[in-house]
């Protein structure tokens, strides 16, 4: 039998666990993984070359780009969740087994349910249910969709069982609708089941006027038919929110989905979807079966104690600002991750995971737009006020700490900070376009990179420019790294070989100094001229004051 690509045939590994012994569904996934392979597993593969840092503005802004997909650091919260969901997933088979006809018995209360309408109907009152509910609750941006995504991608999501002709979906996320009905819901969760089976669900069911219950009924029926490992519903506070009803009903039908039909489910919505979860204190205990984890900003300062030696860890803050500042595609990307920046970071992003990654990646354009080619405080800043203002209000209430107002501004989103992300991409290439019109070798990408690689080292731009014209000209058959020695022995007899008086030195306007070396007194200036108390800190810590009460010490 040819399956689809996306389908894989079943391969056993019997399980150190006994109760999950024996079972097909569960004897097909991976093993249980370890910390460390587990870390692995979910760490973002980011493609990074440092070279790469040399290349055209257009090319980085490409590969800068990319960081916005493939960047991913497994936390602590990651490991709770996963472990979470590994439990979900195998708890949920157990009263499943294919083998023992516990499928069987539950499928036979299904069809009663499809042909009754009724979805607390059953045949067989002896099948179980070892299914649990999680609830997962955190504002836009903080990472919980999408590291529950990841997570399950560490499992095949579609397997076939030769031997009893069943195929077995390990998990199946839908997202509720915009406009809130269930009937809506049940027509989603059709569509990603015929996306991934190659199924006619949605025909067969979804387009007939069938009442919502029936649809609920069928829908429960197609989450064992097809051995549903856990039902992801996303965008939770969508449903019922018109009215309350909906969401009672809403509420019943997770509750039976669990403790009825056997199917896992996790719910995960924003901080509006708390009252859904306080109807009744019942239903709400029986939704957080295996717990409800609250998904909150990564904090700045959260004290970790090493169990081995007894002593304070970095913070996962620190740890996953550093992973980042290793990813940039700047000349000057070299300068070091200072308190200040770090401070400055967390202070405009509140430690919300999203919002972490994109300002990094929209200052990185925008250091490639203005020439800075270098990341500060000054730079976050002005970004944070110019690209991210949609997401301000959200920004204040997680400031203020208040949960009416994180609840409020919890689920804003972020469009118009993509489009910000395109526009600045476009603006390189008008950059990149000027360059043309004053670089004589712009159009020629081993010139370019020549040249960057040079102007990276310290070399002076307007001194480079006829030497790498040069160069390229005299060797056309030389690689950049045999060009770089042959243009700097130039560079560096230049000035010897000038005879007549040397020109007076090119006057930089103030406008310019912030794309100076960081070294240049005019370059501090220009991050600090408001702060004078700041500015005199930075020159000091690069011994560029004077201290003039030691030396009176020394002098006595």
């Amino acid at each position: 039998m040819n399956l689809s690509h996306n389908i894989f045939r079943a391969v056993y590994q019997e399980s150190d666990i006994e109760r999950y012994k024996s079972n097909p569904f569960i004897e097909a996934l991976p093993k249980v993984s370890k910390i460390n392979e587990l870390k692995i597993k979910l760490e973002g593969k980011v493609k990074y070359d440092p070279a790469a840092g040399y290349l055209d503005a257009r090319q980085r802004a490409h590969e800068l780009c990319g960081l916005l997909d493939d960047f991913f650091q497994p936390l602590s919260i990651h490991v709770a969740l996963e472990e979470k969901i590994a439990l979900m997933i195998r708890g949920g088979y157990v009263a499943r087994n294919i083998a023992t006809g516990q499928l069987q018995q539950h499928l036979q209360n299904g069809y009663e349910r499809m042909m009754t309408g009724d979805i607390n109907s059953f045949r067989f009152a002896e099948a179980p249910s070892t299914a649990r509910c999680l609830s997962l609750i955190g504002c836009s941006g903080c990472g919980k969709s999408s590291s529950v995504l990841r997570i399950l991608a560490t499992y095949p999501q579609t397997i076939y069982h030769e031997q009893y002709n069943t195929y077995q979906l390990t998990y199946l996320r839908i997202e509720c609708p915009v406009d809130g009905s269930l009937k809506s819901l049940c027509l989603n969760f059709f569509q990603e089941v015929d996306k991934h089976l190659h199924t006619d669900l949605t025909e067969r069911y979804g387009r007939k006027r069938h009442s919502t219950e029936v649809l609920l009924s069928f829908m429960g029926q197609v989450a064992n038919q097809y051995a549903i490992g856990v039902l992801v519903i996303d965008e939770i506070q969508r449903l019922g929110r018109k009215q309350q009803e909906g969401q009672e009903r809403m509420l019943e039908f997770f509750v039976a989905l669990v403790n009825i039909i056997g199917v896992p489910v996790i719910l995960v919505g924003t901080p509006k979807a708390r009252p859904i979860f306080e109807l009744e204190l019942q239903s709400a205990r029986r939704s957080t079966g295996i717990g409800s984890m609250v998904w909150e900003p990564l904090p700045q300062y959260k004290n970790r104690i090493d169990k081995k030696t007894g002593k304070p860890k970095p913070t996962e803050w620190r740890l996953l600002t550093d992973k980042l500042w290793q990813y940039q595609w700047l000349i000057h990307r070299d300068e070091p991750l200072t308190e200040e920046i770090r401070n400055t970071w967390f202070e405009l992003s509140q430690g919300v995971l999203d919002i972490v990654v994109k300002l990094f990646v929209l200052a990185q354009l925008r250091a490639i737009i203005t020439g800075v080619e270098r990341i500060s405080s000054k730079l976050f800043v002005k970004v944070y006020e110019s690209e991210l203002q949609p997401i301000h209000p959200m920004i204040e209430a997680l400031k203020s700490g208040k949960a009416g107002s994180i609840a409020k501004y919890s689920d804003l989103q972020f469009r118009e900070i993509d489009k910000r992300l395109l526009e600045l991409s476009k603006q390189i290439s008008e950059v990149e376009a000027t360059k043309l019109d004053s670089l004589p070798f712009a159009s020629d990408s081993e010139a370019m990179r020549l040249y960057n690689l040079l102007l990276g080292m310290g070399c002076d731009s307007e001194l480079l420019v006829p030497l790498v014209q040069k160069a390229v000209k005299d060797h056309p058959n030389l690689h950049v790294r045999g060009l770089i020695p042959l243009v700097l022995e130039w560079y560096e007899q230049t000035p010897d070989e000038i005879e007549e008086p040397k020109e007076k030195p090119k006057l930089i306007k103030l406008k310019d100094w912030h794309t100076l070396s960081s070294n240049d007194l005019r370059f501090g200036y220009s991050q600090h001229k408001k702060q004078s108390t700041e500015l005199y800190q930075r020159y000091k810590q690069q011994g560029n004051i004077f201290d003039i009460t030691a030396w009176l010490k020394q002098s006595v």
